[in-house]
């Protein structure tokens, strides 16, 4: 919890007056006037998570109220999602949601509990990453095209870590666009999946550059591409699974704010003004580059966009590959 002790709210009476060195008068009126809960529907220690709690205290500050992060980890963030998609809409309760819970969960499950554009309005895209795709040095196999080409010597021989939904939908794009068979293991996290891979269980993962930084210097990883529109900044010598042979590939996984569909257009606006503000602050803004992430403190009309297009995007994909879940 992140409690002021000297809440920077002025009272109304100062109509015209600056609320917070940040925050005009007009853009505070909208903001929340009671404490703040941001869901968080995932476990801690993770990228949502991450985002969350660095957004938290710097919001207390300007908001002049405590600003809570409570995480609901479930299955691929269903049960924190649905909780915040039947919320007050007053910007009281906020979503932490990424590509996985904001696009592939509405087509994932086949009687989904809540839809990503009409359940929520999108607020801000805060961080986004490209996921990289990992070998075990023993797979005779440095780039995309040798990949393609072992797997499909032997069909079913390679097994692929699955560590949440985005992966498994860069997976499937891969076994899609490549007409090859690989056999998807599914882990409970990135941590577990990278484990696999080293040890040879599993021998080809796609995750996080977060959770490979370490395996991938000490050369117990070998990195085989990325799956971003452009080469990833951390790994500027890996090219892009589209540039090496998969014209057109592209996964992102991205983190947002998101509020309840009904909350005020007035009241998305100032908290998204507000957090694009907050991750825009150096030492914010650096914690997550440093994390391996890259920023983009979009507004609430650019982020909707990119919620909608992937969620059409990997539709296609999921009733194409069969990936669909009662």
């Amino acid at each position: 919890m992140f409690t002021l002790r000297k809440p920077c709210r002025l009272l109304p009476v100062l109509v015209g007056m600056a609320l917070c060195p940040a925050v005009s008068y007009g853009q505070a009126s909208a903001l929340p006037n009671k404490p703040v809960r941001i869901i968080v529907p995932n476990a801690a220690a993770g990228p949502n998570d991450f985002v969350g709690r660095m957004l938290a205290p710097k919001l207390s500050e300007t908001l002049g109220q405590n600003v809570i992060v409570d995480n609901r980890p479930s299955a691929n963030g269903v049960i924190g999602s649905e909780m915040v998609a039947h919320a007050t809409p007053d910007g009281s309760v906020l979503a932490v949601g990424n590509s996985g819970t904001h696009a592939v969960n509405a087509t994932l499950y086949k009687n989904a509990t809540y839809h990503p554009v009409r359940d929520f309005a999108a607020i801000s895209e805060i961080i986004f990453s490209s996921l990289v795709l990992v070998a075990n040095p023993q797979v005779p196999a440095k780039n995309i095209r040798e990949l393609i080409a072992e797997a499909k010597r032997a069909p079913g021989k390679l097994n692929i870590g699955i560590a949440g939904a985005t992966g498994e939908i860069a997976t499937n794009m891969i076994k899609l666009q490549g007409k090859v068979d690989l056999n998807s293991v599914p882990y409970k996290g990135g941590a577990p999946a990278v484990v696999a891979v080293i040890a040879n269980e599993s021998q080809l993962l796609l995750t996080l550059y977060s959770s490979l930084k370490g395996p991938i210097d000490a050369g117990k990883l070998i990195p085989i591409g990325t799956t971003g529109s452009r080469r990833d900044p951390m790994l500027p010598k890996v090219p892009t699974l589209a540039e090496s042979g998969l014209d057109g590939y592209q996964v992102e996984f991205w983190v947002g704010v998101f509020a309840p569909a009904k909350t005020p257009a007035a009241t998305v606006q100032a908290l998204g003004r507000e957090i694009v503000r907050i991750v825009n602050i150096p030492e914010v803004r650096g914690r997550f580059a440093s994390a391996g992430y890259e920023v983009v403190a979009s507004t609430p009309e650019q982020f909707t966009e990119r919620v909608k297009r992937d969620t059409e995007k990997y539709r296609r994909i999921i009733l194409e590959t069969g990936m669909q879940q009662l």
